[in-house]
């Protein structure tokens, strides 16, 4: 395996320092300057380093709908994103919930993904929410399954979530929660508000989400078992998870790039018009107070980690009249830079924090154990490389997804993932895919 030497990279945002890949890992950090001769040197004067990042909420649409993304654009665009590994939503077609399937979303991600892909297993059989899925035996398959979502719906039977949070006990497994009452948001449209009141639009409470966390954070209590919570959107859902998190429960919690930076008034006046599409989303963009209270938790570590919740559209699914438009945006190539935008550049967090929050935070949560160690002699040599002193406006034209489906186009956001290494082995270089 070739052996790489990065030269000046400031990691974590430190004083500059080296770093040697060899054979797949960490081989050294510091002034290398005498090092024996590398088969390829990169020059990072003035990048920051950080632990290749890991996402514990992707949409790679394979198998089933491969006209939004397949597995290997999707980690395509997660290399240019400076993300090492990804967790694949179990929402395909067919569901991602027996043995075979997660196996060939495994077996796909090692043939031709551009990261490591850990697929996520549905908690019930169809996402139909009326018996669980084989959890045990994705569980013991070959894609080793630990992060089990029926994302895009809720498990809103508290039975079944009980028996969920039971089963997945058993093998230190995870049921990650998309917290939606159905019951409350019938045809929603929009976060409930003074913006949706005057667009029209039927809104989506808060309370939709709060009372679903609410209820599963007492089950897993109950249980004993570990819980994490997808997409937190609103203020109320943050203090809910910082009381269930002062009781000692296994509560986690993850926060989206878009809900840390946009809000419901994009879907009112934005460079992209109103009634735009591009902004509709579950859970819906909410206020300017819920951003800051979202923003907050992440600094304080009630909400443990950023997730991009990436979901793919093709043209068609999007570019129609809001009521018709399908729910969600892409997120992985431009994940870093939000975070950038909305917790660097306003104090919240520093590059450690960044690190903790986008590599070894999800990385625990997943269970993935080559993944989230800190950039030091020994460990996997999964880094990125960023440049924060750029600003660069957002084309959508220019991204590796197959999808266009960005809410930041017309917007000028920091920083650029100029390198992304996959235990030592470049994906990404000069902004490029290698």
């Amino acid at each position: 395996m070739t052996t790489i030497l990065i030269r000046g990279a400031r990691i974590l945002g430190g004083a500059p320092s080296d770093i040697l890949l060899r054979d797949g890992v960490v081989a050294e950090t510091g002034d290398l300057a005498g090092a024996a001769k590398a088969g390829q040197t990169v020059d990072a004067d003035g990048l920051i380093a950080l632990p290749g990042l890991v996402d514990l909420h992707t949409h790679l649409r394979e198998p089933g709908r491969e006209d939004a993304e397949t597995v290997e654009t999707g980690t395509q665009a997660a290399a240019r994103g400076g993300y090492t590994a990804v967790h694949a939503m179990a929402n395909t077609s067919p569901v991602a919930d027996t043995a075979g399937v997660v196996e060939q979303v495994w077996r796909l991600g090692q043939e031709f993904g551009h990261c490591d892909v850990q697929p996520v297993g549905a908690v019930t059989s169809g996402l139909e929410g009326r018996q669980l899925a084989e959890l045990g035996a994705m569980a013991d398959s070959a894609a080793r399954v630990r992060v089990f979502s029926d994302d895009g719906k809720c498990v809103s039977d508290a039975v079944l979530m009980r028996r969920a949070l039971e089963y997945v006990k058993a093998f230190g497994g995870v049921v990650a929660q998309h917290a939606q009452e159905p019951r409350l948001t019938e045809g929603a449209q929009l976060n409930e508000g003074e913006v949706s009141a005057r667009l029209g639009l039927t809104g989506w409470p808060a309370v939709a989400e709060e009372a679903i966390i609410a209820r599963d954070c007492l089950l897993a209590a109950h249980v004993g078992s570990r819980l994490h919570v997808c997409h937190v959107s609103t203020a109320g859902s943050v203090e809910i998870i910082r009381w269930a998190k002062s009781k000692g429960w296994d509560v986690t919690a993850e926060v989206t790039p878009h809900h840390l930076l946009l809000t419901d008034s994009c879907a009112e006046r934005s460079p992209l018009g109103p009634y735009n599409p591009i902004y509709k989303v579950n859970p819906p963009l909410r206020t300017a107070d819920d951003v800051r209270a979202l923003r907050e938790a992440l600094a304080d570590g009630t909400i443990d980690c950023v997730a991009t919740d990436h979901a793919p559209h093709p043209v068609e699914d999007k570019e129609t009249e809001w009521g018709a438009a399908a729910m969600g945006m892409i997120g992985l190539e431009t994940a870093l830079s939000v975070v950038q935008e909305a917790m660097v550049e306003t104090g919240l967090l520093d590059w450690a924090g960044v690190a903790d929050r986008m590599s070894a935070r999800p990385a625990r949560i997943g269970r993935l154990a080559g993944h989230g160690r800190p950039i030091e002699a020994g460990a996997p040599g999964n880094v990125t490389l960023y440049d924060p002193s750029v600003r660069q406006p957002v084309d959508p034209s220019a991204m590796a997804s197959k999808s266009r489906n960005t809410p930041y186009e017309g917007l000028t956001l920091p920083g650029r993932v100029v390198a992304t290494f996959l235990r030592g082995r470049p994906t990404v270089l000069e902004g490029k895919l290698v």
